[in-house]
């Protein structure tokens, strides 16, 4: 039977040189007054120590909360993650080789627990070939100190394989909403259901510790059965949150009905986006859906889309999804993300990337960082500066279809007016290279699979080939040798059917997303 103690009561439970294993996404699911006590415990005791951390996405809010209260030296070791720039002070520890840092795909480190849970070896899957988490490129390997090979190679059938390999987890973190005097845990005020679940096997298989973070209290036997993500008898000790500043739904919120299904609010509340480079880029991916499909957005602008759809009167054509788990409604953009106003349905994290994995989503849109002549993308590593993809290696691998967005230059300066644009000043860093820094997409396996993948920026558009990136689209008013060419470290194959982008996504009021839609 669960034991409730205090935050520190439940830091003190963790020994040196443990791996812990967390779960959530962002402020979700994210134990916020038991992390602090371990931060409080270590700066009076010097302990614990040494300590390996896992988790499957980012967690904090940039700012103090989340796994920054691991940044201290001698408290970690290492880090495993799949985003790290949205935790600057480990960022900062892993960039000076302070600690070792590995950084996998979100969806593998989020199955991996169901695979120690059942005392499995690990995790086989084509996720990640060809990108850097393949040993034969980087192994996951994100700087010098690390040391460990966590990634193999293997051929089974006649076909390659990335084999991860499973490891202990001696003390699990989660939180959830309510637990009753037996440790029953429900979800009901989150936005997401995690992979708390699976987190919690995972630890108890390898004779562990699971630490939950509630806000409620229930006597026992009042819970619905049903409502119950993680039964009793997987949890050893529960801390009940003495301030709601520890219990935030999102980075941004606190708690919204709608995230949690709650109840339903009119999307036409949402407020509109402002006509930018960042709208025109939206409107012309959303141009990519059709009518009936399921449909992943990632953060950044890919995420306005979903706001896109809505604003044409489109939102009922299509299912949204979210790697965190909501399917339907309409994803949140940050620093909500993750989240999604008034979704159909919730399934847990490793189930999500079941199906992502699966290549059940018809489309995803992604954001565009760097993109070189083959048609490879990074998102994850910017000379010294490292990021990390999140769920970007999972989706593009399978996903039907492919759309890439972002801005064409970074630091341009650029007008959206009279059904064209205007560059008043022209960006200094390019995003379209000879090589990218580190592949997150491999455009070489992509093309060899025949995926149809987009690159869509503000004022160029290019398809994915076999012999590499072709040029279709261009905006008006833009100049082809002076505004693409000579902003781009290669020369693209010009498509002999170069179009201009319609001058409608570049006007206050579109109205033709029903065209290609339907």
């Amino acid at each position: 039977m669960a034991e409730f103690v205090t935050a520190r009561q439940a830091a003190d439970k963790i020994a040196d040189d443990s791996t812990i294993g967390t779960c959530g996404m962002g402020l979700a699911g994210w134990p916020e007054e038991v992390a602090a006590a371990v931060e409080t415990r270590f700066d009076e005791t010097g302990h614990p120590r040494n300590i390996k951390l896992k988790q499957g996405s980012f967690i904090g809010d940039g700012q103090t909360k989340g796994v920054v209260h691991f940044a201290k030296e001698g408290l970690i070791s290492s880090w495993t993650t799949s985003i790290i720039g949205l935790s600057r002070p480990l960022a900062k520890m892993a960039e000076a080789n302070e600690i070792a840092c590995y950084c996998l795909p979100q969806g593998v480190t989020v199955n991996l627990w169901r695979e120690i849970g059942a005392k499995r070896p690990g995790l086989f899957t084509k996720v990640g070939l060809g990108t850097y988490v393949d040993p034969r490129i980087e192994g996951a390997k994100m700087n010098d100190a690390c040391q460990e090979d966590i990634v193999e190679l293997i051929e089974f059938g006649g076909e390659e394989y990335l084999f991860y390999k499973s490891f202990p987890v001696h003390v699990a973190l989660v939180r959830g909403t309510t637990a009753d005097e037996d440790g029953n845990i429900t979800f009901e005020k989150e936005g997401i259901v995690n992979e708390g679940l699976a987190l919690a096997q995972a630890a108890k298989a390898s004779g562990g510790i699971v630490i939950v973070q509630v806000e409620y209290i229930a006597k026992r036997g009042t819970l619905y059965a049903k409502d119950v993500r993680i039964p009793g008898p997987l949890v050893d000790y529960v801390v009940v949150a003495t301030t709601q500043d520890a219990c935030w739904q999102t980075e941004h919120t606190l708690y919204d009905p709608s995230f949690a299904g709650a109840l339903k609010t009119p999307v036409d509340r949402i407020p509109p986006l402002p006509l930018d480079i960042r709208k025109v880029i939206a409107r012309r991916a959303a141009m990519e859906l059709r009518a009936g499909d399921l449909i992943n957005l990632g953060v950044g602008i890919p995420a306005s889309i979903s706001g896109v759809v809505a604003e044409e009167g489109f939102d009922g054509h299509l299912t949204f999804s979210v790697e965190a788990g909501a399917i339907g409604g309409v994803p949140a953009p940050m620093p909500n993300f993750g989240s999604a106003y008034n979704p159909q349905a919730f399934i847990d994290h490793g189930a999500m990337f079941d199906l992502i994995d699966g290549g059940m989503l018809d489309l995803t849109c992604l954001g565009l960082a760097q993109v070189d002549k083959e048609g490879n993308l990074n998102v994850s590593k910017f000379g010294s500066r490292i990021n990390g993809p999140g769920g970007f290696i999972n989706l593009t691998c399978a996903s039907k279809k492919v759309v890439f967005c972002g801005s064409f230059m970074n630091g341009a300066k650029i007008a959206v007016k009279d059904g064209g644009l205007t560059i008043l000043e022209e960006g200094q860093v390019s995003k379209f290279v000879d090589t990218v820094d580190q592949i997150t997409f491999s455009g070489v396996q992509a093309a060899n699979r025949s995926q149809d993948v987009t690159y869509v920026t503000e004022r160029a558009v290019f398809k994915l080939t076999t012999e590499g990136l072709e040029l279709i689209e261009i905006a008006p008013g833009i100049d082809l040798d002076r505004d693409i060419l000579a902003g781009m470290g290669f020369k693209p194959i010009i498509s002999p059917d170069l179009k201009e982008m319609d001058s409608a996504l570049f006007c206050d009021v579109w109205g033709k997303l029903g065209e290609t839609l339907l």
